[in-house]
């Protein structure tokens, strides 16, 4: 099992530098972005439920064979992680407008491989390979990364719910988003996505949450960027000074 752990935590190290790379010169395709030329779809709705399913469950799998019960920070890894994916898989998705475009299957299959992959290193990590003693919730480290974790997903869920709201007045269309952190730049749902995985991987302390960190900058950046010049391109109004990513610098 260690042997299949590392071979999937460093397949992830190097699937975050492919994914970087790829995604730079190929806008991904679903959203504003969908296109034909990709095979079957589905709807973006059991999309985002079925791929997002597999980093909630199997985490909770492994916790329950492995993980002590007894553990107060076991609890509180998993906690913390649940609460992002069960937002994830059992809200986010039954949200979504009527009018969200087809999502490839292609995508949806990358997807559960890279959540399956993910959600067992880090699970596996956690709950078999290490132990931390109850000292560590007062650990600089886990309360630094539990206050950017929590900020991040605030960020992220205000950032979604602002452009739900803004499609859904728009009559299904994209608006020009204002307000908020949208007035620094053009995806501050990335931005607290980014911010949420990096808080992860501080207050685990561990290479699994590192390496998760890194994918979730690899994967989200490059679309941060289409995202931008998508905006500018379609609004002659879209404001000059607004970043990417990361207020202020990109």
């Amino acid at each position: 099992m260690n042997s299949l752990y590392e071979s999937l935590l460093y397949g992830e190290i190097i699937a975050a530098a492919l994914v970087f790379g790829l995604l730079f010169r190929l806008n991904a395709p679903y959203g504003r972005f969908h296109r034909g030329g990709w095979g079957p779809s589905i709807s973006a709705r059991w999309a985002w439920f079925i791929q997002e399913f597999p980093a909630f469950a199997t985490i909770l799998v492994i916790f329950i064979v492995y993980a002590d019960s007894k553990s107060i920070v076991n609890w509180t890894f998993l906690i913390l992680w649940e609460v992002h994916y069960i937002q994830r898989t059992f809200v986010y998705p039954f949200r979504l407008g009527k009018g969200s475009k087809p999502y490839p299957l292609l995508l949806v299959l990358m997807a559960v491989i890279f959540n399956l992959m993910n959600g067992f290193v880090n699970g596996y990590y956690l709950f078999e390979l290490t132990s931390y003693s109850a000292a560590w919730l007062y650990d600089p480290r886990f309360i630094t990364g539990t206050i950017l974790f929590i900020a991040g997903f605030v960020i992220n869920k205000n950032a979604d719910k602002y452009l739900r709201n803004l499609k859904s007045n728009s009559g299904g269309g994209y608006g020009l988003p204002e307000g908020g952190l949208f007035r620094w730049i053009s995806s501050p749902h990335y931005f607290g996505e980014i911010i949420e995985w990096t808080g992860w991987a501080i207050l685990t302390w561990s290479l699994p949450g590192l390496a998760f960190a890194v994918f979730t900058f690899a994967n989200l950046a490059p679309r941060a960027w289409a995202h931008h010049r998508w905006y500018r391109q379609t609004f002659s109004n879209y404001p000059r000074k607004r970043k990417a990513l990361i207020p202020f610098l990109w």
